[in-house]
């Protein structure tokens, strides 16, 4: 049984699903309505750059969607495979809001709307600067959360990715006093290009504003059984997807425990929609027995209807 799955910020990359772009109407159509809903060319950063413009949080978060949305549009008009016969969907931060349009949840109009929003509000949270994320490698929730709380830095967990893959929030001097003890613990980590300290209690601007945004939505019953990053369980009405929504900008993103719901409860292969293969990676690394495909460009969608039985 499969289930489907939506990458976020970090997969992107000038020219993604530029191939697709060029032969098939649908995915034009659909970038082409991206431009006139945020009245300014987001298809063309994607498509031609500069990384600098794309790699904008308020530019990054609406492209992400647009990308992985119109792939699995195309998979399903195009190809005719419905992947809403899936078992679950979940995506990763911004990824959760391509899973809940790709089900029908919002609107594509509404999530393209949003998501400006939130990448701006996101982005606008902590001056910039002021905040900053790490990744810590070959390490655990327990041990890392010990070192913070010992420690009392004003740091946070803002990733459970996958065995021994966590992302850490705070502010610029809190993460680098942390980065030095880390390895003086000879525990690996690496500072990541992002322009905040995301899903922690930093982005609580954001969230204000987000939760006025979220509550007006009109949200629909969708197709499929969708998991939140933050429960690593299933949403299970349309009042908790929203109160869930405006939580996850400041709650850790629980990946790794998602994957694992997800395998227990019967998936054994899951279909990376979107730009890269972020998300295939951290599930191999969680289980190595389960199957992985990452589709982004229509190769990957032959070869993924031509070899498998779905």
């Amino acid at each position: 049984m499969f289930s489907v799955i939506f990458p976020g910020q970090g997969s992107q990359t000038v020219g993604m699903a530029k191939e697709l772009y060029s032969k098939y109407e649908l995915v034009k159509k659909l970038f082409k309505n991206a431009d006139q809903i945020l009245d300014f060319p987001i298809s063309k950063i994607i498509l031609e750059g500069p990384s600098e413009k794309l790699n904008l949080t308020e530019n990054t978060q609406p492209a992400i969607f647009l990308v992985g949305f119109s792939i699995f549009s195309l998979i399903k008009e195009k190809f005719d495979f419905d992947l809403n016969k899936a078992k679950f969907f979940a995506g990763h931060s911004v990824g959760e809001y391509t899973a809940l349009a790709s089900s029908g949840v919002i609107s594509f109009e509404d999530t393209v709307k949003l998501l400006k929003i939130r990448g701006n509000a996101m982005q606008s949270a902590v001056p910039n600067g002021e905040g900053g994320m790490i990744a810590v490698l070959g390490s655990d929730v327990d041990t890392i959360n010990n070192i913070i709380n010992n420690k009392k830095y004003k740091c946070y967990i803002a990733n459970d990715n996958s065995v021994g893959q966590l992302v850490i929030s705070g502010t610029i001097l809190d993460i680098q006093n942390f980065a030095k003890d880390l390895k003086d613990l000879r525990i690996k980590n690496i500072f990541l290009p992002v322009s905040g300290p995301f899903h922690c209690e930093l982005m609580s601007k954001a969230t204000k504003i987000m939760s006025s945004e979220i509550n007006r939505l009109d949200l629909k019953n969708g197709r499929n059984i969708l998991i939140s990053n933050v429960t690593a369980n299933k949403m299970q009405n349309l009042d908790e997807t929203k109160h869930l929504l405006v939580k996850q900008i400041e709650s850790r993103v629980r990946w790794r425990e998602s994957v694992i719901f997800m395998i227990k409860n019967g998936t054994d292969q899951f279909i990376e929609i979107g730009p890269g293969k972020v998300l295939s990676g951290l599930i191999k690394r969680i289980d190595k027995n389960v199957k992985v495909n990452a589709i982004n460009n229509e190769e990957d969608i032959n070869l993924l209807l031509k070899n498998d039985k779905l």
